[in-house]
């Protein structure tokens, strides 16, 4: 094809399609718009311009219930969760304390325990997600036990597993090379009715009265699992998944269930949840870190026996029940979340938020803490339509540049490659600045990708947004200029891989937080938007 042939195709490209330009989530211009520069039909410019970028505060609140805690959607609705439980303190945001509150239902309902039945133990097992192909596993332990009324010769064998790094956040290690932090976690009763449709229990900052300390552990950070075999016949007794087991208190189970065998409270999971209302777990630690979990693996095992007449021998064969932890249920849950930000960079930051000029440091942190709000200048807009409606500038690219700021965010803690959310603003109240969003930005619902991150093991790393079909509706068509809400969090996906709608992300576990650079005209790292345009020759 000759130089002019080319040139004119793309000419006419250019006339008949005019802005219809497409784009991509890519800093350069995609495969088509590289087809205006065939040998020079149309030179592209990249251009920086500031943009106003201010702190919310959130009052260290979010909703956090079951219908938030949602890590994965499908076709009938949420079809897994999770939870944060741990404390971690910094500088810049302060001590974060998150516990977990959660219903429990029985795994039968108005089960018969038979005659006499008696508590022997009760455990709460959590599985935490661990390194499977990490296992170490332990000297077997030759050790007797009592078996119904038969003390028998076994063998135990032990096996530990790391937790994966990527469920944990802030300090997991005592020291450089030091031991694994220590979570010394608490369950209790719970003696408030947990109601789901209460608005008064759907948000993080959520007040309930507790009872009995049912039981605590210390995690150290690994989880095992045990296979008790017999000597004598290699047969397996007893077995478990890789997990941490909690004792919790068996005089407590023993009056609040098995002396209740048949009684109403024990018929339904509506007059169960009233009378054993739910557990609370929590910390007593103020600093170490933030762990994920998934209650869909949590379960209360009871062990128990009763009285059987075996043609006049009487026998008290052991016994297994569960009571059911897992979202899917309908229990109701909620993440507790406690916030001391005395001294910290953020409590100074709260109180001088700037909405006109905007901050030169912006704040950032899941679960309640600080959002950003990001607006182009209307000077800006009016520019960008002067070039493109005098000067025939079609816009190929834009994004929003963001840097970690290198003098206050100097760390190790960990910086996720797509753990943020864009939304437009469609509505603020001025007085409480909360926010208000109908749906996503436009570049996401034509399916681009958001964001893409750089330099992460790096001081600073960068975040580029991909706004392009969002500034060309409003430089090239007539969509309004609203501002843009940046949350730490991740949006949720269905089972087919697509966000499952603007409402549902991570944000409400999601334990990262980060400072950055907001709008600081001494700062070269100052947050921008970068605009890729074509001219014509």
């Amino acid at each position: 094809m000759t130089h002019t042939v080319k040139r004119t195709l793309a000419m006419l490209f250019m006339a008949v399609f005019g802005s219809a330009l497409l784009y991509n989530c890519e800093p350069e211009t995609d495969s088509l718009g590289e087809q205006l520069f065939i040998d020079g039909a149309a030179e592209g410019n990249v251009t920086s311009y500031d943009l106003v970028a201010y702190n919310i505060n959130n009052h260290d609140t979010i909703r956090s219930d079951a219908g938030r805690l949602v890590d994965q959607i499908n076709t009938a609705g949420i079809s897994s969760s999770r939870f944060v439980l741990g404390a971690f303190s910094e500088g810049q945001f302060g001590m974060q304390r998150a516990s977990y509150l959660t219903q429990l239902r029985m795994s039968t309902d108005n089960f018969s325990f038979g005659t006499t039945p008696k508590v022997d133990s009760v455990v709460l097992v959590m599985r935490p997600y661990s390194i499977a192909d990490s296992v170490t596993t332990l000297p077997l332990k030759d050790e007797s036990l009592l078996v119904g009324t038969e003390t028998v010769p076994v063998s135990t064998e032990i096996k530990t597993y790391p937790t994966s790094f990527n469920f944990k956040y802030g300090k997991t290690k005592l020291g450089p090379g030091g031991t694994h932090s220590l979570l010394h976690i608490n369950v209790d009763e719970i003696t408030t009715f947990l109601d789901g449709n209460d608005a008064a229990f759907k948000r993080s900052n959520v007040v309930v009265s507790t009872g009995a300390a049912l039981g605590s552990t210390v995690f150290n950070g690994t989880v095992t699992s045990k296979t008790i075999t017999k000597k004598s016949d290699n047969s397996t007794l007893f077995t478990s998944d890789a997990g941490i087991r909690i004792p919790l208190n068996k005089d407590f189970f023993q009056t609040k269930i098995l002396d209740k065998n048949g009684k109403p409270e024990l018929m339904d999971a509506a007059n169960f949840t009233r009378y054993f209302k739910g557990i609370k777990l929590s910390v007593t630690d103020t600093d170490g870190y933030l762990l994920q979990l998934s209650p869909e693996t949590m379960e209360i095992i009871m062990y128990y026996t009763n009285e059987k007449n075996d043609n006049g021998t009487i026998t008290r064969p052991q016994s297994t029940f569960k009571f059911l932890l897992s979202g899917g249920l309908g229990n109701a849950r909620i993440g507790q979340y406690e916030y001391n930000r005395a001294g910290s960079a953020w409590e100074s930051a709260s109180s001088t938020i700037n909405e006109q000029d905007g901050d030169a440091k912006l704040y950032a942190q899941g679960m309640g803490g600080p959002s950003i709000a990001v607006k182009i200048p209307d000077a800006t807009v009016a520019n960008l339509k002067a070039l493109y409606e005098k000067d025939k500038n079609a816009i190929m690219s834009a994004k929003i540049r963001i840097y970690t700021d290198a003098a206050t965010w100097s760390n190790s803690y960990k910086r996720m490659d797509n753990n943020f959310t864009i939304l437009p603003i469609d509505s603020k109240d001025t007085s409480t600045q909360v926010l208000t969003s109908s749906g996503f930005i436009s570049d996401v619902t034509a399916g681009f990708a958001m964001m893409k991150a750089y330099d992460l093991d790096k001081n600073p790393s960068y975040y580029d947004f991909t706004v392009t079909k969002t500034v060309k509706d409003i430089v090239e068509g007539t969509a309004a200029n609203k501002e843009l809400l940046i949350n730490i969090g991740q949006f949720i996906l269905t089972t087919a891989g697509v966000p499952g709608g603007y409402k549902y992300t991570s944000r409400a576990f999601a334990t990262e937080r980060g400072v950055y650079v907001g709008t600081d005209k001494t700062n070269a790292n100052r947050i921008q938007l970068k605009i890729t345009y074509g001219t014509k020759k």
